[in-house]
């Protein structure tokens, strides 16, 4: 009998590719009892998956994408970074015409708060969510900060030597006073709200919080709720590497419905 095409992979990366996580966050899925493989429950993490297995999550089939779609998003302000909110607000996904909203295994790779505005990345892939989330990767992330007072020169060296906060110790890659009252800040860490926080402990008030690049990927021309598809000279530039393949130009904006939430 003829081999088969796709040889089998194992549990925690054929999860990663239906775009549930890195492999390292897909394990957590099978820890948990959540994994059936043929309508078993899946105990081990070394356990391989062939073509011809069913897998379940929840009791819901699984499907490895055959055709990663990755995207970058402007996500204006007042929009939440998750799929569904209880409360019934505005979502990034909001953003996204019908064929990609119910696309379950599209996720978003590093959030923004509700507040915060900028590029962001929405990708199938999870080793592409893993590359961009990862510490170990250290992707870096260039936010441009308006501030209520003015920033003052000696804060740039405490931020880079780093800054106890509620959320762990935290550091900045880099920063740059740009005008009184704006800085810009680079990130290699991934803490939650850290820049808020970081700049809370040095006494600042934030007015306005923009992501302007992911890695060496920048797009100045995106509207805010806009997007485009990403090809492989895009993600070079994200992750430092060389591709020759063209990259997806065609910006679209957000749906009709609904309006980006005022400010």
């Amino acid at each position: 009998m003829a081999a088969s095409q796709d040889p089998p992979v194992r549990i925690n990366r054929f999860l990663a590719d239906c775009g549930l996580g890195s492999r390292r966050s897909c394990e957590s899925l099978v820890t948990e009892g959540r994994v059936q493989i043929n309508g078993s429950r899946c105990e081990s993490l070394s356990a391989r998956v062939s073509p011809a297995d069913q897998v379940t999550l929840d009791g819901r089939p699984l499907h490895r994408d055959g055709e990663t779609t990755t995207l970058l998003l402007y996500k204006p302000p007042g929009y939440l970074c998750t799929r569904d909110d209880p409360e019934g607000r505005d979502t990034i996904f909001d953003l996204l015409p019908h064929h990609l909203r119910k696309r379950r295994n599209l996720s978003y790779a590093g959030r923004l708060d509700r507040d915060s505005e900028g590029l962001i990345v929405l990708t199938s892939s999870g080793e592409i969510s893993q590359r961009l989330t990862h510490p170990g990767h250290e992707v870096e992330k260039e936010y441009v900060v308006n501030l209520t007072t003015p920033f003052r020169a000696d804060d740039a060296e405490r931020m880079v030597a780093g800054l106890e906060t509620p959320v762990g110790f935290a550091r900045a890659a880099a920063v740059e006073r740009v005008s009184k009252r704006t800085v810009a800040i680079v990130l290699r860490q991934g803490l939650k709200r850290q820049i808020r926080h970081m700049l809370d402990a040095l006494g600042y008030g934030v007015r306005r919080l923009v992501r302007v690049r992911i890695g060496g990927l920048t797009d100045s021309s995106l509207a805010s709720g806009q997007w485009r598809l990403l090809g492989r000279r895009d993600l070079a530039r994200v992750f430092g590497e060389t591709v020759i393949e063209g990259a997806g130009n065609r910006r679209y904006p957000p749906p009709s419905n609904p309006t980006p939430p005022s400010r």
